[in-house]
């Protein structure tokens, strides 16, 4: 195990790190970077202190109620001493991909009962340790947080899940993608670990999905964007025919864009929704209706049914007519 360089720390309760954050970008190659596999599911922040376990959020709020198998496990972690470990908690499938819709049963659920843990089980997927004996190893390097971590002898549903050094980040990519993971996340091996800090020695890559869309309305912007929109009503048309409602997009817009859609938007206003179900939040939020004649690429997380999670605008398409643009296969 390589050398290592720690200084002693006691972490109170009432204080709990930020977890760092990486930045987007196309994934690097190299021999000073590490890859690991980036999971679709929700970042946690567990500590053990003095026999009491606790998750955070990276918001900062208490979840340890809502995953107790999680602060089981990490209470049966052998050692003594503050533990503070850095993960996501994912929900899998059954072939073991991870998938937010089903992570969401839980995520809400301040007291699962046994059958919502028996239906959906979560696992906390560990990927660095900040605090173990007692110890701050944020100064320690990427390589020797990770050696530490393969030390913990992690018990079901915690793991260590694997990284690689010096291979190919590209052919990573693809193997996430087969494996309908969330992406990669590059990691220079040197790296220290920077509390609550966005650092370029962390990169993110995800995958994502391109589907079209017909615009059904909008939705009043509020500050800078008042003048234009908050986010486009999406809607696509379902294997009946009827137009269904996919959800609200507002980001990957520039200015000039905003512009240009809400010149269009208000030549083709219309005074009713053209969904046969419309969304409740509709009239409290003041939605805006058109005449569908617009077609969209968005690109998205993941679709389940219902909603697009985390759909950002692309452009306007003019090669397809709305009655092409049909509800996305469910991923």
């Amino acid at each position: 195990m390589p050398a290592r360089v720690a200084a002693a720390v006691v972490w109170p309760l009432a204080h709990v790190p930020a977890p760092m954050l990486a930045t987007a970008g196309r994934p690097p190659n190299g021999p000073e970077w590490a890859v690991e596999m980036k999971w679709d599911g929700v970042r946690i922040i567990a500590v053990r202190r003095d026999g009491e376990c606790s998750l955070y959020s990276r918001a900062g709020n208490a979840v340890g109620s809502s995953y107790p198998e999680i602060v089981a496990a990490l209470k049966a972690v052998p050692g003594n001493g503050t533990l503070v470990l850095d993960g996501e908690i994912v929900a899998p499938e059954r072939d073991g991909a991870p998938s937010f819709g089903l992570l969401q049963r839980r995520m809400h659920v301040e007291r699962p009962g046994e059958q919502l843990l028996a239906e959906v089980p979560v696992r906390f997927f560990v990927f660095d340790v900040l605090t173990v004996g007692d110890l701050d190893v944020t100064g320690e390097t990427y390589l020797d947080r990770r050696a530490r971590l393969a030390d913990l002898d992690l018990p079901a549903p915690l793991s260590a899940p694997p990284h690689w050094v010096g291979m190919d980040a590209r052919k990573l990519l693809y193997a996430a993608e087969e494996h309908r993971l969330e992406g990669i996340v590059s990691k220079r091996i040197d790296s220290v670990y920077l509390p609550g800090r966005r650092s370029p020695a962390w990169i993110k890559t995800a995958l994502r999905n391109n589907t079209e869309v017909v615009v059904a309305g909008w939705t009043p912007g509020t500050g800078a964007m008042e003048s234009t929109f908050g986010s486009l009503v999406l809607g696509a048309h379902d294997e009946n025919g009827r137009l269904v409602f996919l959800g609200n997009v507002g980001t990957g817009f520039t200015h000039a864009a905003r512009r240009a859609i809400r010149d269009t938007l208000d030549q083709i206003a219309v005074p009713a929704s053209p969904f046969e179900q419309t969304p409740p939040e509709a009239a409290a939020a003041g939605w805006r209706w058109v005449e569908t004649i617009l077609v969209g690429d968005v690109q998205y997380r993941e679709f389940r049914g219902g909603r697009l999670r985390m759909p950002s605008w692309k452009g306007l398409r003019t090669d397809k007519v709305p009655a092409q643009v049909d509800v996305p296969p469910v991923r």
